[in-house]
């Protein structure tokens, strides 16, 4: 099985492609400094869209998400945003907890679990 991996980093590719699975890299957002919850998680949709695009897939295509908020309490407001951007009928499984994330800036962070079509 061929494994294709884009956006390689040093550390970590954005993007890994293994058979019909496109995993991403757990997704933060670029602009974190005094944003609200719901303003980084909707950063981070949008370039979730963005990769799964380049990978050849689409929200429409999601099998799993995993969300870490770095507050649970925060959950309602980060729930708010998914709502509004996640495709009716094309609800992935997923997992939300809380937990101290790397940088104290980042509230949310999501990986993500995709087919292609």
């Amino acid at each position: 099985m061929t494994i294709r991996r884009i956006h390689v980093g040093p550390r970590m590719s954005g993007i890994v492609i293994n058979g019909n699975n496109v995993h991403l890299s757990g997704m933060t957002a670029a602009n974190r400094k005094d944003r609200s919850v719901a303003e980084q998680t909707g950063d981070i949709l949008k370039r979730i869209d963005e990769l799964l695009a380049d990978a050849g897939t689409s929200k429409q295509h999601l099998v799993q998400v995993n969300i870490w908020l770095s507050d649970i309490t925060t959950f309602s407001e980060m729930n708010a945003v998914w709502d509004a951007w996640v495709m009716p009928g094309h609800t992935p499984a997923r997992a939300t907890v809380e937990a101290r994330l790397a940088l104290p800036d980042i509230k949310v962070e999501i990986q993500v679990l995709a087919a292609l079509p």
